[in-house]
C-alpha cells in the first residue's frame, strides 16, 4: 500500500517525493477530479493525499470519498502558506458526521 499526493503546488509535491510519496500537480477543478479517478483506479494507494486547495476543488469527490469508508484514507494537508482551515475544523467535522458535539 503506498499514498498518492493531488497537489495544487509543486512545493508540497517536492516535499513530498522527498518522504517517497508520488503524486501529480493539478491547476483546476476539472484536473483534480480527473486526477482522482486516476488514483482510483490504482490498487496499491492505500492514502490519497490531497492539498487544502485541490480539495475545496472537489469538495463533493472528496466528501463522497471520506463517507464510503473504503480505503483509500483521504488527508487534506495545508501547503505552504499554512492552514486555510478553522482551528476547529476536526470538532466540526464531527459534529458534522456524527451530531456529536465535542467540548
Amino acid at each position: 500500500m503506498r499514498a498518492f499526493l493531488i497537489s495544487d503546488n509543486l512545493d508540497s509535491l517536492v516535499g513530498m517525493r522527498l518522504a517517497g510519496v508520488e503524486g501529480c500537480i493539478v491547476r483546476n477543478a476539472n484536473e483534480t477530479s480527473l486526477a482522482i479517478e486516476e488514483a482510483l483506479k490504482d490498487t496499491e494507494i492505500g492514502i490519497l493525499i490531497f492539498t487544502e486547495k485541490t480539495a475545496s476543488w472537489a469538495s463533493k469527490q472528496v466528501k463522497f470519498l471520506r463517507e464510503q469508508g473504503h480505503l483509500p484514507l483521504i488527508v487534506e494537508i495545508p501547503d505552504r502558506h499554512g492552514m486555510k482551515r478553522e482551528a476547529d475544523f476536526l470538532t466540526s467535522y464531527v459534529r458534522e458526521a456524527l451530531g456529536v458535539n465535542i467540548e
